[in-house]
C-alpha cells in the first residue's frame, strides 16, 4: 500500500493525510483539549495504533478508539507492525471470509505480512487444510518451518511455489478435485479465473488487492453461477471508524492473546532507520521480504 501510494496509484480515502503510513507505535505526548475520551490512556503510555495516514512522521494524531496499549513483552518495533496486518487478516479470514472449522483455505502471497497472519489464524481457527502461494522455494521452507501453529500437523499447511507449481493442480490433487472453501487474494487479475477453478461449490473468493491488475478480461461468470460462488472485495483503510472498532475488539479478544503467548508468530524481516527509507522501499519492491519491514524514527544523521 505504501509503495502504491508513493507511486500515485492508491486512491486515498476521504480525510487521509498525504503522508505515507497507517500504523505506528510510540508514547502518548498529548490529548485533545477535552482530554482522554475513553479514560483508558495516560500521557506517557506506550501505545500502537491505526491511522488513515501520516504514520511516516515524528508525531501522529490517532483516534483513541484505535489505540492499543503495548504489552510489556512486546517491543516498539513489533508493536508498530501489528495493527494493519492483523486487523486485515481478521477481516478477510473471519469477518468477510467467514472461515468455518474444517474449511479448506487458500491465501495468495503467503509470505507477506497479512499472508502470514491469515495463515496462522486459519490454522488456529480449525481450517482442515491451508494452502498458500509464494515466489520461491526459500519462502516455501520459511512458511513450513515458521507458521505451523502448535497442535497442527505439517501436512495441514501446504505452500506452493507459483513459479514451478500450478496451484489449481495442487489443490485438485490434494482435495480429490473438491476444491477449497475460501480463497483470499491480494494479487487480482492474473489469478481471478484460476481462483474460480480452485474453489469448491459454494466457495468464497475475497479479493483484497490488485497487484497484478484490476481488470479481468474473459472473466468466467458462468463458473460463478453454476458453482454458486460468492465473490467479494474488501479493504480496511477506507472503512468507517465504527467498523474498525469492531475489528479491533475481535482482534483483542481472539488473536492478540495468541500473539502474546507466541502461539501465533509476528515476524519482522528487517528494521531500517528512517533516514534509510529509500532502502526500505527498495527492499519491499525486491520481493525478498518474508515478514514486516519496520522503519524506526531516529535522530538525523550529520550530513
Amino acid at each position: 500500500m505504501d509503495i502504491l501510494q508513493r507511486n500515485g496509484s492508491y486512491p486515498l480515502p476521504e480525510g487521509a493525510s498525504e503522508i505515507l503510513g497507517v500504523e505506528f507505535s510510540g508514547t502518548i505526548s498529548q490529548f485533545s483539549a477535552n482530554g482522554s475520551i475513553t479514560k483508558q490512556f495516560q500521557i506517557g503510555d506506550r501505545v500502537y495504533g491505526l491511522v488513515l495516514g501520516g504514520a511516516y512522521a515524528e508525531y501522529v494524531v490517532c483516534r483513541e478508539e484505535l489505540l492499543f496499549k503495548i504489552p510489556d513483552s512486546i517491543t516498539y518495533e513489533t508493536a508498530a507492525s501489528i495493527p494493519e496486518v492483523w486487523l486485515t487478516a481478521v477481516q478477510v479470514v473471519k469477518t468477510v471470509g467467514q472461515l468455518k472449522r474444517c474449511d479448506k483455505f487458500m491465501f495468495h502471497a503467503g509470505a507477506s505480512g497479512v499472508g502470514q497472519a491469515a495463515i496462522q489464524i486459519a490454522l488456529g481457527e480449525g481450517a482442515s487444510k491451508v494452502f498458500c502461494t509464494v515466489g520461491s522455494d526459500m519462502k516455501k521452507e520459511f512458511i513450513s518451518s515458521q507458521l505451523l501453529v502448535k497442535g497442527r500437523k505439517q501436512e495441514d499447511l501446504m505452500p506452493i511455489n507459483y513459479h514451478n507449481e500450478d496451484f489449481v493442480s495442487v489443490i485438485n490433487d490434494v482435495t480429490s478435485s473438491k476444491g477449497v472453501d475460501l480463497i483470499v487474494d491480494p494479487v487480482g487479475q492474473c489469478y481471478f479465473n484460476k481462483n474460480l477453478e480452485a474453489l469448491a461449490p459454494g466457495g468464497r473468493l475475497v479479493n483484497m488487492g490488485t497487484m497484478s491488475g484490476g481488470i479481468v478480461e474473459n472473466a468466467n461468470i458462468g463458473m460463478i453461477l453454476y458453482k454458486r460462488l460468492r465473490v467479494e472485495g474488501t479493504t480496511l483503510r477506507a472503512r468507517s471508524l465504527e467498523y474498525k472498532v469492531v475489528l479491533k475488539a475481535a482482534f483483542e479478544q481472539d488473536v492478540l492473546p495468541c500473539i502474546i503467548a507466541n502461539k501465533y508468530k509476528h515476524i519482522i524481516d528487517k528494521v531500517f532507520d528512517w533516514e534509510d527509507i529509500v532502502s526500505a522501499h527498495d527492499y519491499m519492491e525486491s520481493n525478498q521480504s518474508m515478514g514486516k519491514v519496520v522503519v524506526r524514527v531516529t535522530e538525523n544523521k550529520q550530513l
